[in-house]
């Protein structure tokens, strides 16, 4: 598995925490920054990395701001990319199983590292369940490209 991560000014310190985590499970993975700590746009670094997802450079990614949501906003205009904002390993899991997420959005301000780290290691070693699911995610894939 390769993945790309990325964070604005808000979620450095998670983004370095989920990259120590990914070294120590020996996953590959691409740090598109910010390397600043000064305001910066989320969009210059949620898109890249979804776009990268959507054209199979790398199998995941991985997003880091204030809260979340900005990134997974961002990140979801990409077509091809299922990118969930998660704050709990519960929802990780899920959003794995039955959403096939292929971007994981987390908010440095709502969550501290610990629980990031989990909620990055469930979701990375968790497999989409297909079956029904897989049929939903036809039908969005389906809307995508009409």
């Amino acid at each position: 598995m390769k993945v790309a991560i990325a964070s604005d000014h808000g979620g450095i310190r998670i983004r370095q925490e989920i990259k120590q985590l990914m070294e120590e499970m020996g996953i590959e993975y691409i740090d598109l920054g910010c390397e600043c700590e000064s305001s910066v746009d989320y969009p210059d670094y949620a898109i890249p990395v979804a776009e990268k997802v959507a054209n199979g450079e790398v199998d995941r990614g991985i997003l880091i701001c204030g809260t979340g949501i900005g990134m997974s906003i961002a990140a979801n205009k990409v077509k091809g990319v299922r990118c969930a904002l998660v704050h709990d390993v519960y929802s990780a899991r899920l959003t794995r199983e039955h959403n096939d997420s292929n971007i994981l959005a987390m908010g440095e301000r709502v969550i501290g590292p610990g629980l990031a780290r989990e909620i990055a290691k469930v979701w990375l070693t968790t497999e989409f369940e297909g079956g029904r699911h897989a049929n939903r995610i036809n039908k969005i894939h389906q809307y995508e490209q009409n």
